[in-house]
């Protein structure tokens, strides 16, 4: 099984004109995603990898049927036109690649996802894969091969390098998802934990988390209270200066919270080893899977 997306999700690319999109089309096509239309308002009827692209969502619509999942490669300054645009029409998962959203766009994106029941992937996020099944994002397609091991990440370097690993090692994934590293997102660890505690063929989880907010000491409440399945953990930012912004906008100790040593000791008491190395997490699943 696989969480959120699966072989038979239907996807839309906004933005499938550019050069990003053009490319991670291309990319995503060829792992098998079910890719049936792009949409770059203004240059209907053309191609993009034999993909039709349309003016807007509700012209692809009337041509292919519902879209169950869009991804945006779309400018900063127009992501928010462009997930409203995939959420009134009924789009259930919706990714945003794109970083640098205002942060009052974002939390009107997730307002009004919330209000019509649809699943926010990032922004500021590497996407969501089923592997060997669905990848919409920019992942590298080599890395993903069918297993038992879920993975949920704030970092996209991380966890490319944490599931390479795994697949040196022998251990496939089942989905892998990028919450995004800004400040406002659309899912939390939780809202993935949630899932893949009822997915029947995950059979333990690996979180990749980073200093600041409380995300991570939040999940580590519910893995103790909720979770029956293995969590193990690495965490970013061991050596950051406190009150410095690393690489993402949510990455950030304020007022002496989201500290790493909260972090690794608030996951450590609800039962969750923390890797002190990204490619210790090989050793720390050997027993647990």
């Amino acid at each position: 099984m696989a969480i959120f997306i699966n072989e038979t999700t239907k996807v839309l690319v906004q933005g499938i004109t550019g050069n990003q999109g053009s490319f991670h089309t291309k990319q995503m096509l060829s792992y098998g995603t079910n890719i049936v239309a792009g949409v770059s308002p203004g240059k209907a009827g053309r191609e993009v990898e034999g993909i039709t692209v349309f003016d807007t969502i509700e012209a692809a619509k009337e041509k292919v049927g519902a879209i169950d999942a869009s991804i945006l490669f779309v400018p900063a300054p127009f992501a928010k036109d462009g997930a409203f645009e995939s959420i009134s029409a009924g789009v259930k998962v919706v990714v945003l690649i794109t970083e640098g959203i205002p942060l009052q766009d974002a939390v009107s994106i997730m307002s009004y996802a919330r209000s019509k029941g649809t699943t926010v992937v990032g922004p500021n996020t590497f996407g969501i894969i089923s592997s060997g099944k669905c990848k919409i994002g920019i992942m590298p397609n080599q890395i993903y091969v069918p297993g038992p091991v879920g993975v949920v990440a704030r970092s996209g370097t991380l966890s490319y390098e944490i599931v390479a690993n795994l697949k040196e090692a022998g251990y496939g994934t089942t989905t892998v998802v990028g919450m995004g590293g800004d400040r406002v997102v659309g899912l939390n660890f939780i809202d993935v934990l949630k899932e893949f505690e009822k997915d029947e063929e995950t059979k333990l989880v690996v979180m990749v988390g980073e200093i600041g907010g409380a995300a991570e000491e939040e999940a580590a409440e519910f893995i103790k209270e909720k979770m029956t399945k293995p969590v193990v953990a690495y965490l970013a930012g061991k050596s950051a200066p406190p009150g410095k912004r690393m690489g993402h906008a949510g990455a950030i100790i304020e007022r002496g919270k989201g500290t790493f040593e909260g972090k690794v000791k608030a996951l450590e008491a609800a039962g969750v080893p923390v890797a002190a190395l990204p490619f210790e997490i090989v050793s720390l699943i050997k027993d647990k899977i």
